[in-house]
This record gives C-alpha cells, sequence and structure tokens, in this order.
C-alpha cells in the first residue's frame, strides 16, 4: 500500500493545499510534502489527525477494496461484427451483472438471431432508422427516439426491413449475449 499517495487523494479530494492540511494538523508543510512523496512514514498518531482533517478513518483508509468502474468510453467497448450486425458491448463486464447494455447497428434487410422464450426482460431505446419488434406472431414497429420493453417469454428477435440501417440501445436482463 502507497500511503503517501493516499494521503495527496484523500487531501486533493477535499481541496486542501499541503500546507491548509499541514495547519490542521499542526505539521509543517514540507513534512505533509515528504509524507505523499513516501520520503517518511506517519506515527499511528499523526496518521490519525491527518485522516480527521481530511473526514475519513482508519478503516476507509486501509481498506483495500477496488473501485468499480462506473465510467466507459468508446475503447472499453467490445465489438462484435457479422453481415447482419454490428454488437457493442458498452459494460465490458456485464455478464456478471443483473443487466447488459448493448448498442446494435442492425444492417438494412437484416435481423438479429431468433432468441428462443427464456427467464428475463429486454428493453431497447431506437437512436437511428427504424426496427421491428417481433414478438411470438406479433410485431411492434419502433422509430427513431422511441423505446420498446418486453419480457422475453416467446421467440423474439430484432428486425430491419428498410433500405437503411438501425442502431439502438439493448438492454437484457439477465444477461443473454
Amino acid at each position: 500500500m502507497v500511503i503517501g499517495e493516499k494521503i495527496k487523494n484523500l487531501r486533493l479530494q477535499c481541496g486542501l493545499t499541503q500546507e491548509e492540511l499541514a495547519d490542521r494538523c499542526e505539521l509543517t508543510k514540507g513534512y505533509i510534502s515528504q509524507l505523499e512523496n513516501d520520503l517518511t512514514s506517519p506515527a499511528i498518531t499523526t496518521l490519525q489527525d491527518i485522516l480527521s482533517a481530511v473526514g475519513s478513518s482508519f478503516t476507509e483508509f486501509f481498506s483495500e477494496e477496488v473501485e468499480e468502474k462506473v465510467v466507459f468510453t468508446e475503447n472499453d467497448y467490445i465489438e462484435k461484427a457479422t453481415d447482419e450486425f454490428t454488437l457493442d458491448w458498452l459494460v465490458p463486464s456485464a455478464q456478471k451483472n443483473i443487466m447488459e447494455p448493448l448498442r446494435i447497428t442492425l444492417n438494412a434487410k437484416c435481423k438479429t438471431e431468433e432468441d428462443f422464450p427464456h427467464e428475463g426482460e429486454e428493453f431497447g431505446y431506437v437512436l437511428k432508422g427504424e426496427v421491428i419488434v417481433v414478438l411470438g406472431k406479433k410485431k411492434f414497429k419502433v422509430k427513431k427516439g422511441q423505446s420498446f420493453y418486453y419480457l422475453t417469454d416467446k421467440v423474439h428477435y430484432i428486425l430491419n426491413d428498410s433500405d437503411k440501417d438501425a442502431t439502438f440501445i439493448w438492454v437484457s436482463s439477465p444477461p443473454n449475449f
């Protein structure tokens, strides 16, 4: 564990300068600098004063909890491209979660693979073009700016019968792809 780096991060989260933190703890700016650069180690009482000044505790400070990633960018997405569609997993580790969000570009005159009845729910939002949601023997046209939601208790798939590609967000719960 790098104590200095954690102290610096806590100080910066509080919007404090090294001098301000030092003043709150009756220490010198130079000592705070040495701590943050791991050139010295604090006594327990000194660390307690520092943690108190930044609103933390020993339990929080020494927790080895790994921070869950919250924001994902295009660089994080995993892409699968076929002749019919391009599928982007928007949250790469979603298979272990309750929901699995995808962005799908369905090529003109193509459809997703038919999915047999299973336990779950699916939601979609059309970003570009229009699609047809097929649930059993029923069909529902969904245009740009519209959404769809259904239980997955029937054979289902998404069809693009237009001459233009369609792009939509598809959230499956539980993960299905």
